[in-house]
């Protein structure tokens, strides 16, 4: 398994995707998201927030959709910022753009006990 950081967003590829995510015994949170997108680049101190209020309860990735096309392609992500979560290694939700920290948080509580 990878390097787990309490309360950090954790880089998440292709390559590791199964592993990381799809493997995990607790919910995932995936940030879909590109350096050149500024609704992504508007939203991720929100995610990093995400990562240190839920740790222990949730494990928050990125993963850059540049170079990750392969898992981009297998969940249908056609915009970015996309949020998906993940539990027992199956989407649970999406959150699709730049939304308020609240959105994500409702969407959080209905998979995170």
């Amino acid at each position: 398994m990878g390097e787990v950081l309490m309360g950090k967003v954790l880089e998440v590829t292709d390559r590791t995707f199964a592993q990381e995510v799809l493997h995990s015994t607790s919910p995932v949170l995936v940030d879909f998201w590109a350096d050149w997108c500024g609704p992504c680049k508007a939203i991720a101190p929100i995610v990093e927030d995400l990562a240190r209020e839920y740790e222990g309860q949730l494990t928050v990735m990125k993963l850059d959709v540049d170079a990750n096309p392969r898992t981009v392609s297998a969940y249908g992500v056609q915009s970015i910022p996309t949020l998906l979560v993940f539990k027992n290694g199956k989407p649970a939700e999406r959150i699709l753009g730049a939304v308020p920290k609240h959105v994500i948080v409702d969407t959080l509580h209905r998979v995170v006990a």
